[in-house]
This record gives C-alpha cells, sequence and structure tokens, in this order.
C-alpha cells in the first residue's frame, strides 16, 4: 500500500514539474512577444544586425552593378556607411522602382536609397532623412556654342527634351523648339551631332556623363534655382531611425566621408 502512494505521489509531483516547465515556457515566450512589441524599429535593426534597403541596382550611377557584377553606385556607398555607423551590415533588396514603394509598406525592406525625390505627396505618408542629395535644372550646350548663354537664350533654339519630364517644361517656356528624345543619352548624342543646339537636363545626370567622359564637347551654361531634394525613405512613425540615418549623415559630411564618395561619382559635392 505504501509502496502504491509513494508511485502515485511520485506521478503527482511530476505532472507538477512538468506543468511548471509548460508555465515557464509561457511566460518566457509571452516576454519575447512582449519585449519584440515594445521595441522600435531601430531596436529590431540592431537585434537581427542588419538594415535592410530597397534600390533598384539598376540605376547608374547611383545604384548599379559593376563589370564584375558587384551592387555599387553613389546611394549603395551611401547606405553602407549609414548602416555602418547605426552598428549593422548593409543588406540591400534589389527591386524594380515600380515596386519600390509597395515593398517599403510590406515591410520588405527598413528604407530606401534610390535618389528618391522628397515630394510634398510622398511627404504626407513616409518619414525622410536629411537630404544627401540636391539635383537642379541644367542648361547644355556644345563646347563651342557661345550663343546660348541662358535659359532665355533658348527662344527659337531646338531643344532636346523628354516630352514627359517636367525639364521639357522650362526650355518650352523659354520658347525653345522641342525635339523629342527618349533620353538623357540621346539627347547628348543629337547635341554633340549638331542635330539640336540644347538640353535642359538634370545636373547629376550632367557631372555622371562628365566624371565618365571628361572629353565629350559639351559644357554647362546655365542652371535653374529650384533644387529638387533626394533622401532616405523610411515608414512613418520611426523616428528613432530618422534620427540615427541624420546622425550618420552628419557626421559623414563633417569628417569628410560624404565629400570621398561624391567626389567619386560626380567630381563635386552633390549635397548643396
Amino acid at each position: 500500500m505504501q509502496k502504491k502512494f509513494l508511485g502515485l505521489f511520485s506521478l503527482i509531483l511530476v505532472a507538477i514539474l512538468i506543468l511548471a516547465g509548460c508555465g515557464n515556457n509561457d511566460n518566457d515566450t509571452a516576454q519575447k512577444n512582449t519585449k519584440s512589441s515594445s521595441q522600435t524599429l531601430l531596436d529590431q535593426i540592431k537585434d537581427r544586425g542588419t538594415l535592410k534597403i530597397g534600390t533598384e541596382g539598376t540605376y547608374a550611377p547611383f545604384t548599379y552593378h559593376d563589370d564584375n557584377g558587384k551592387l555599387t553606385g553613389f546611394d549603395v556607398d551611401i547606405a553602407k556607411e549609414v548602416a555602418k555607423r547605426i552598428g549593422v551590415k548593409a543588406n540591400f533588396v534589389e527591386t524594380k522602382w515600380d515596386g519600390m514603394i509597395a515593398g517599403l509598406d510590406s515591410k520588405r525592406f527598413d528604407v530606401v536609397f534610390n535618389e528618391v525625390g522628397v515630394t510634398p505627396e510622398r511627404k504626407e505618408k513616409y518619414d525622410f532623412s536629411d537630404p544627401y542629395i540636391v539635383s537642379k535644372a541644367v542648361l547644355i550646350v556644345s563646347k563651342d556654342n557661345n550663343d546660348i548663354k541662358s535659359f532665355a537664350d533658348l527662344k527659337g533654339k531646338k531643344s532636346g527634351q523628354s516630352l514627359t519630364s517636367n525639364l521639357s517644361k522650362i526650355a518650352e517656356k523659354n520658347g525653345a523648339q522641342i525635339v523629342s528624345v527618349d533620353g538623357f543619352n540621346q539627347a547628348i548624342d543629337l547635341l554633340t551631332s549638331g542635330r539640336i543646339d540644347a538640353t535642359v537636363n538634370d545636373s547629376l545626370s550632367y557631372l555622371d556623363l562628365k566624371k565618365q567622359k571628361p572629353n565629350v564637347p559639351i559644357k554647362s551654361v546655365d542652371s535653374d534655382n529650384d533644387a529638387t531634394d533626394s533622401a532616405a525613405m523610411i515608414r512613418k512613425g520611426n523616428s528613432d531611425l530618422v534620427k540615427a540615418i541624420d546622425k550618420a549623415l552628419a557626421d559623414m559630411k563633417k569628417d569628410g566621408t560624404y565629400l570621398k564618395i561624391s567626389k567619386k561619382y560626380f567630381n563635386e559635392d552633390v549635397s548643396k
């Protein structure tokens, strides 16, 4: 009888210990879930050790693959340095531009570095870091053209423009005869071959071309006062991450790292 009692007692004790263990597991799980839900996005990034970055990988010189297939570019280098200063590694998620914002919304990545223009419409839905790229409309003519010195001189002249671009409106407003082109490269080809007199285009595209082909016979003679800022784009409600990125960018500009990267791709500071 005593043996049966001891056996029964042992079974009850084992059951209690098992239930206690399950209870501890449940408590541990609950604590982990509570911790996860209370973490900021920056906390999660630091815990996982990577900053997930949305970028195209097909948009030179900002984000593209070099001859060896390695992802590189101005935005890529900036993003890598930002991640490093936050204390994590950069993990790039390549995405077509058409799906870039949707990817940010669905949390495929934490931030977008892809020369994203800061617009009032985008600011309604997303947060942005401090701008790290400033682009302007510039007037480009042949190197030996001394007749066109300002936008006002475009009146009656042939200007190669993409019809869907805002840059075309600047040329049109100044009285230019618009010649339709597919993009920047075709405009430059027509300009150097003498089939157009000028093109109003993006200052960064111009600087990139002059960096890659310094002897191309063109020059910039005027620029528009209205600049377009580009910045890192983040989902709203993540001010901690925005502040961390802003600090990294400010420190990079202060210690000369930003200028070094900028000159690597454009030969000058493109933050102003």
